[in-house]
């Protein structure tokens, strides 16, 4: 049987991935370069980035931000802030930049409640002279 790496990528949300593939590409600002099966124990981090997963003739891409890159005896463990996948390189990036616009707007409006809120507190307390003897 061809030996193959065990690739398992992970953000705080849960595993998003879990498979085996022929070798992988790492590819970040500073270049890129390939695993395959019995390479020697590797640990990279990275900003921003992604890892070309190629199995048979099959190949995926996954847009990876904050994230870390360890392989050790065919193993390959990626732990990410974001990790999105995708056909090709393209749409696992664009899939990740609109997941994150989503979740920065819903920011922005958290934000803004929640200083309307703070403002209507203060307006009570005020109001209700709480704290004045």
């Amino acid at each position: 049987m061809d030996k193959h790496i065990h690739i398992i990528v992970s953000t705080h949300q849960g595993r998003l991935y879990n498979e085996y593939c022929d070798h992988i590409v790492v590819k970040n600002k500073e270049g890129e370069f390939a695993i395959y099966p019995d390479h020697l124990a590797v640990i990279t981090s990275f900003e921003e980035g992604f890892i070309k997963l190629v199995r048979d003739k099959d190949v995926f891409f996954i847009g990876l931000t904050s994230a870390v890159v360890e392989f050790h005896q065919n193993e390959c463990t990626v732990l990410a802030q974001e990790a999105h996948i995708g056909r090709d390189m393209d749409s696992a990036i664009k899939h990740m930049q609109i997941v994150r616009n989503e979740r920065l707007e819903k920011n922005r409006k958290l934000d803004a409640d929640l200083t309307v809120k703070e403002k209507e507190i203060i307006d009570n307390i005020k109001k209700a002279k709480a704290g004045t003897l």
